[in-house]
């Protein structure tokens, strides 16, 4: 029939403009029942963003935010963790294995040396990340051999300059990590302790 295309996707539209209507009354006696509230709320911001949601999904940014999933990635950041006397142990030992895999080439290392001796040390002395260059491919983390560097949930960084991102920038605790990628953090943390384990017991064998 001709005009079928027009009718249908109007249904669509009128479809989305009740069930708005319909899902706020419903919320609205949800809020006077139970206190659950459809805006600015955290489940009424998931809700809208399910595959449930009915009517209006438009999310009212920045007062709204999306929950982002724990696979998502952006700018990359640098692990270290906690002493137990508060200084930080940086896990990154300036390889460059970061620098040569990534596509864009926003990196860039200084290695650090040793004053007295004036070899290098496998610690960075500097680090950079031109985080205008930077795709967010997350190619970095990946190929890194001791989980130093990560992919980061924070996306609200514009800014009317070049962001270049220095070592204290991108130096953030392993407690960071684990909270905004706590399956991943809890599944690098059992290999770890898996490979300490097998290199004591080959010691012990060894020593045996």
């Amino acid at each position: 029939m001709y005009g079928k295309g027009l009718l249908k996707g109007l249904s669509v539209t009128l479809s989305r403009f009740f069930y708005t209507y319909w899902d706020d009354l419903v919320w609205f006696w949800r809020r006077i029942t139970k206190g659950k509230r459809r805006y600015y709320s955290p489940e009424g911001i998931a809700h809208r963003s399910s595959k449930e949601a009915r009517g209006i999904f438009t999310v009212q940014y920045p007062e709204e935010k999306l929950p982002v999933p724990e696979e998502f990635r952006y700018l990359p950041f640098l692990v270290y963790d906690e002493g137990l006397d508060g200084t930080k142990e940086i896990r990154c030992t300036s390889c460059g294995i970061c620098a040569k895999v990534c596509p864009p080439q926003c990196i860039w290392i200084v290695r650090s040396t040793d004053p007295a001796t004036g070899r290098p040390r496998p610690q960075p002395a500097e680090f950079y990340i031109d985080a205008d260059i930077c795709m967010n491919c997350g190619l970095c983390a990946e190929f890194c051999p001791f989980d130093a560097i990560k992919m980061d949930h924070d996306y609200e960084m514009a800014s009317y300059t070049r962001t270049l991102l220095n070592l204290d920038r991108l130096l953030k605790p392993a407690s960071y990590y684990a909270s905004i990628r706590p399956l991943n953090a809890a599944r690098e943390e059992e290999a770890r302790k898996a490979k300490l384990a097998s290199k004591a017991a080959k010691a012990e064998a060894k020593a045996a």
